[in-house]
């Protein structure tokens, strides 16, 4: 489930949302109003229920060859996600909704960006796409989908290593 050209895409459980308005989201340090989205790149990030907490680790530009084969193994592609062991049955279960957004609303935000904001309210390009089996999905995309009893061990081999990383709803993850 990616975008097409002119598109960004808002992945949400609720598929009744009629209008994405500008709001200060709870998990943010920003203080400015924004609609979120993201790009081709950074939907796989989101192919998850909101609550899941991920680790994602992928290799860039500066990664070694080593530290690719020590943390997402060799010959096992060039992304990898971890969830823990207590949220499969939440990814095998969710009914996830892709909302299509058209993208001339929106910016790049971060540095590196990791998503894309609106700063005014925007209407989806037409109703709500269900999002089929996750774990297909990571399949399609060559990514491998790792599960562990916790991610705090991978969370800190990836932080401190060469490869791009992001975390998402870590304060969920179990201490």
């Amino acid at each position: 489930m990616r975008p097409e050209p002119g598109q960004v895409l808002h992945f949400s459980e609720d598929p009744a949302i009629e209008r994405f308005v500008p709001h200060v989201a709870v998990t943010t340090s920003l203080t400015e109003p924004y609609v979120w989205a993201v790009g081709y790149e950074r939907c796989p990030d989101y192919w998850f229920p909101r609550a899941c907490p991920r680790a994602m680790a992928w290799t860039g530009p500066r990664t070694t060859k080593e530290d690719a084969a020590r943390i997402i193994g060799p010959g096992c592609g060039e992304r990898v996600h971890a969830i823990e062991y207590c949220w499969v049955k939440a990814l095998m279960d969710v009914r996830l909704y892709a909302y299509r957004l058209p993208a001339d609303d929106f910016a790049p935000i971060g540095d590196p960006p990791h998503a894309m904001v609106a700063k005014v309210p925007v209407e989806p390009m037409g109703p709500p796409e269900p999002v089929d089996d996750l774990f297909e999905l990571h399949e399609e995309a060559g990514i491998q989908l790792r599960l562990l009893p916790n991610l705090w061990g991978f969370w800190n081999e990836v932080t401190a290593s060469t490869l791009e990383f992001s975390g998402i709803r870590l304060r969920n993850a179990r201490r």
